[in-house]
C-alpha cells in the first residue's frame, strides 16, 4: 500500500522522499515534520504487527530493523533513526532547528531528551500495561515511576516556555515529543495534573500539519 500527497501527480518530476512508516510515535514525528516543511512525499507503510521491517528489502535501508527511515531521491540518500531524520529535514529546508547559537543547541537537548527518556521509557510503559503477556508489577512500579518524573520534566520547562526549545521556537523537538504524549491514557497519565503540558499538548494539537502527520498511515 502506498499513499501520497494530494498535490503530487504521477505525471510531475517531482524529487519526492519516499517515508517508511507505521502508526507509532516515532512514525509520526516524521509524518508530521514533513507535513509542517510542506515537502512531497509518499508513504510506504511498514507493518509492524506482521514483522515486515525484518524484510530484506527494509533492512537493506536501516539495518536496525526499526521504523521510520526516509529515502530522498533528490541527493539521493537514506536516513533511519527519528532523531536523526529530523535533523536532516531541518538541515534541508532550513527550518524547525536553529543554524547556530542557543537556540540551536536549546533544540537539540530537548530532541535528546525525548530520544534519550521520553521515548524509551513510554515505550516500556506502553509495553507492560498494554502488551506483556503477563503483569509484570516491580516493571509496571518502574517504568510508571519514570514517565511520571519525565512529565514532571516537561511540566517545568513549560512554565518557563512557550515550547520546549523556547518562547516562539516551535521546533523539532515539540514535534518529536508530542506523538508520545498523544498517548498519554497508555501511560494512564492525567494530563490535568501537568497544566504546562496539557498547554502545549493542545496548542501543538491545533497545528494542520500536527492534525495531517498523526494520521499517517491511513
Amino acid at each position: 500500500m502506498e499513499t501520497a500527497l494530494a498535490a503530487v501527480h504521477p505525471t510531475e518530476q517531482v524529487p519526492l522522499i519516499t517515508l517508511y512508516t507505521w502508526a507509532t510515535p516515532n512514525g509520526r514525528k516524521i509524518s508530521i515534520m514533513l507535513e509542517e516543511c510542506g515537502l512531497p512525499y509518499v508513504v510506504k507503510p511498514i507493518d509492524i504487527t506482521r514483522d515486515e521491517q525484518f524484510s530484506a528489502p527494509f533492512v537493506a535501508i536501516n539495518p536496525n530493523a526499526k521504523i521510520p527511515a526516509i529515502v530522498d531521491d533528490e541527493v539521493p540518500i537514506s536516513v533511519f533513526e527519528s532523531g536523526a531524520i529530523l535533523v536532516y529535514l531541518a538541515e534541508k529546508t532550513g527550518r524547525f532547528l536553529p543554524a547556530a547559537g542557543t537556540a540551536r543547541y536549546a533544540t537539540l537537548q530537548w530532541l535528546m531528551f525525548q530520544m534519550g527518556g521520553v521515548g524509551p521509557m513510554f515505550g516500556q510503559v506502553h509495553h507492560f500495561r498494554r502488551f506483556a503477556q503477563a503483569p509484570v508489577p516491580y516493571a509496571i512500579e518502574r517504568f510508571d515511576k519514570e514517565a511520571r518524573r519525565l512529565y514532571g520534566v516537561l511540566d517545568r520547562r513549560l512554565g518557563e516556555a512557550e515550547f520546549l526549545a523556547g518562547d516562539g521556537n516551535y521546533s523539532i523537538a515539540d514535534m518529536a515529543t508530542y506523538p508520545w504524549v498523544a498517548r498519554h491514557k497508555w501511560q494512564e497519565i492525567d494530563l490535568n495534573e501537568f497544566t504546562n503540558v496539557s498547554r502545549w499538548f493542545a496548542a501543538v494539537g491545533t497545528r494542520p500539519a500536527v492534525q495531517r502527520g498523526m494520521a499517517v498511515p491511513a
